[in-house]
């Protein structure tokens, strides 16, 4: 169970940001947008080091300005880890990433959300109670040993489950890992929730794709028969990344017809054929590295989260980069987090009522930092 605090009113935030009672030390008129970064500049200097602001490499630019330390997920619950001094850990990401932030903070430190509507449509895809069936279906199936691999993009519930039963989180960085090791440790293995991640990693390391199945909760079984599953190597679970799914093998044939000699880069959440068509794919990280290490007059096209690909090109003029796709492929979750929630979230600390404390229980915490200690042990 994860447990999510709130501090008084603070529904009633979202609809009337003009109410004294909620913004006490704020003109009685709706703060302007410009006001509001003024705000958020003066109320984190008076804070200073009692709060650590995480950014994800998906926010926008005016949301990064304000963050001590930007990164992906994991890397950033890894550092916040290492800052005992910060009383409050501010998120500024999806659900997900603060629960694994929760789980790896010391206990005096408290994780805030900016906002609780940022969640992941991925995570969101699978739930405890799906797994919990499709896990006793596949056991009746067969009498092999399957290892189940969650993504870290799922809740800490999902963490867990993989922890009670003896399989490993990964990330897009260390999956082809994480996925060796479990091959090593049984003869199947349960991915989710990210087909594409699991489908992508598991072919690079020569699996076949008729040895991969799809487990659809929507259907009944899944929509397997048991002998699909006593049949397949490897049960991707159906699951997606909206953005990264957006983009197709038609976008890649454009680039490849106008401009033969732009390198086409995409995230392994991107489909098969997306993958299969590119020249790199590779984790958030991987993009980064091969953007900042790419000399001078390189030419790239980005498969991956708008605001990233807008802020590399920003970052690095000298190298021409493009969205691999004509349309905004932006994290609709991750925009939720805006300034002017940041501005509560550190006016409702000063006033020392903090809210959308994100904590997760004892025994889930327990079982998912087992899953975390195995992937890190691995990695």
């Amino acid at each position: 169970m994860v447990t999510i605090f709130k501090g008084p009113n603070m529904l009633d935030i979202y609809d009337d940001l003009n109410s004294k009672e909620h913004l006490p030390d704020i003109p009685e008129h709706q703060l302007s947008d410009e006001q509001v970064l003024v705000e958020l500049e003066k109320i984190k200097t008076r804070l200073g080091d009692r709060v650590v602001v995480l950014g994800h490499h998906y926010q926008q630019d005016d949301v990064i300005a304000f963050a001590d330390i930007t990164g992906d997920s994991l890397e950033l619950a890894k550092k916040a880890a290492t800052i005992s001094s910060a009383d409050f850990v501010m998120f500024c990401g999806v659900h997900f990433m603060a629960e694994t932030a929760d789980m790896l903070t010391k206990p005096h430190q408290k994780v805030i959300l900016p906002d609780l509507r940022a969640g992941c449509s991925m995570a969101d895809m699978a739930n405890r109670r799906e797994i919990d069936l499709a896990w006793a279906y596949m056991k009746k199936c067969t009498s092999d040993k399957i290892i189940p691999i969650t993504y870290i993009n799922c809740s800490a519930a999902l963490k867990s489950f993989v922890g009670e039963n003896d399989g490993s989180i990964c990330t897009s960085s260390n999956a082809e890992k994480i996925i060796t090791w479990g091959l090593n440790q049984g003869e199947k293995l349960l991915f989710f929730p990210d087909q594409h991640l699991g489908r992508n990693t598991c072919f690079k390391l020569g699996i076949d794709l008729d040895e991969m199945v799809v487990y659809d909760p929507r259907q009944r079984n899944g929509g397997l028969t048991p002998e699909e599953i006593q049949k397949a190597k490897v049960i991707l679970w159906y699951g997606f990344c909206s953005v990264h799914q957006g983009f197709n093998v038609s976008q890649i044939k454009t680039w490849r017809e106008s401009e033969p000699d732009r390198l086409l880069i995409v995230h392994p959440e991107c489909s098969f054929e997306v993958v299969q068509g590119a020249d790199l794919a590779g984790s958030t990280s991987f993009i980064i590295n091969q953007i900042k290490a790419a000399p001078p007059g390189s030419k790239f096209a980005v498969g991956t989260e708008i605001n990233l690909v807008n802020r590399l090109a920003k970052t690095y003029p000298q190298v021409d980069i493009k969205s691999l796709s004509p349309y905004q492929c932006l994290c609709t979750t991750m925009y939720r987090v805006r300034p002017r929630w940041l501005l509560e979230s550190f006016r409702a600390i000063e006033r020392g009522e903090p809210i959308n404390v994100i904590s997760v229980d004892d025994v889930t915490k327990k079982f998912a930092l087992k899953a975390l200690d195995t992937m890190l042990s691995i990695s």
